[in-house]
């Protein structure tokens, strides 16, 4: 009971420190603007300095909301497939979803030649490669789940995500060598992430996909739990394991596909939060940990988003670069301190 109640406490300190962030990160930026005039925008119905209302209305605030949902969502689906798998180097795009998303993308940005007329002006318009990015996620999805639907050994599965992943690599190496620079650019740009870019519209439906996911997850929390001792112990408890791994599968699908196609790949974040969450809160209970790590990738994503930001300058660095940057010797030297996994 004890423990429980420090628990419970450590979550609220995690949803106090989240509003913080949240806060640091709409308050900084390349335009300077005063902290009591950021509250006053956000919490007063007067709108004062027309500019200031705009980028914080219109820029900032879309974008932190899009740093909580892309950092949470990926965090949770990252804690799914290091449970699922009992493997700590699990991640979001460890069933090969971002390689899809990439190839789907590759396809449109350096294929550009392949399309014309009525179709090139749908997939070059402003949601073309949010559809590219979703078709070749559910693809590499569907091949999965076709697998996951002949074999029993979860590991085996494992596997053939990253076999997937390497082919759909080796397919956006190919096109990569054959296409024209500014292509090639426009690529590379997209791969670096972007939490930036949504706009209000873009930022609902992106809502609706997180919240789908992450309610299948809150309803596979006991599920979760048994898996922790191994499948025979699921197993014995009455667990279906075939249905089980097919919806931790599909939850990790619908946050992971859905985040790559509007912010990106973003890499680092689904794998190292769990850790980082277990190194706080000491638990494998899924009741304590899913919030946990909810609010953990919030946070962190909020932080590296306004690392990226440069606040002062007019330069912003790759979502990307800042997350590994910034997270990787962190993750590093706490699992060095504490010299174990939790798993």
């Amino acid at each position: 009971m004890q423990n429980t109640r420090s628990y419970i406490i450590i979550l609220f300190l995690l949803l106090g420190a989240t509003v913080a962030v949240w806060l640091l990160n709409i308050s900084l930026g390349s335009v300077n603007i005063p902290f009591e005039k950021v509250l006053a925008v956000l919490f007063s119905s007067e709108e004062g300095n027309t500019n200031w209302h705009y980028i914080i209305m219109e820029y900032r605030l879309p974008k932190a909301f899009t740093s909580i949902l892309v950092g949470s969502g990926l965090a949770v689906s990252g804690m799914l497939m290091q449970t699922l798998f009992r493997n700590p180097l699990a991640g979001p795009y460890v069933l090969g979803l971002s390689s899809g998303a990439s190839l789907g993308v590759a396809l449109v940005l350096m294929g550009a030649t392949i399309f014309g007329g009525v179709a090139g002006g749908i997939i070059f318009s402003q949601w073309g490669v949010v559809i590219a990015s979703s078709l070749g996620s559910l693809l590499v999805l569907m091949a999965v789940m076709l697998a996951s639907v002949k074999l029993k050994d979860t590991m085996a599965i494992l596997i053939i995500g990253l076999m997937f992943a390497s082919l759909t690599s080796a397919l956006v190496s190919v096109l990569a060598y054959f296409s024209p620079a500014a292509q090639l650019q426009q690529y590379v740009f997209w791969s670096y992430g972007s939490v930036g870019d949504l706009s209000w519209n873009e930022l609902g439906i992106l809502s609706l996909f997180w919240l789908f996911g992450v309610t299948i997850a809150l309803f596979s929390i006991k599920n979760l739990n048994s898996l922790l001792l191994g499948e025979q112990y699921a197993r014995s408890l009455g667990m279906n394991i075939g249905r089980n791994r097919t919806v931790l599968i599909i939850s990790t699908s619908i946050l992971a596909g859905s985040i790559t196609a509007f912010a990106g790949p973003v890499a680092f974040v689904g794998m190292a939060v769990p850790h980082l969450i277990r190194q706080i809160i000491p638990v494998n209970d899924h009741r304590i940990l899913l919030p946990a790590v909810i609010f953990g990738g919030a946070i962190l994503m909020l932080l590296c988003d306004t690392v990226a930001q440069m606040p002062g300058s007019d330069f912003t660095l790759p979502i990307n670069a800042v997350t590994s940057l910034v997270g990787a010797p962190v993750v590093i030297w706490l699992l060095v301190r504490k010299r174990k996994f939790l798993f």
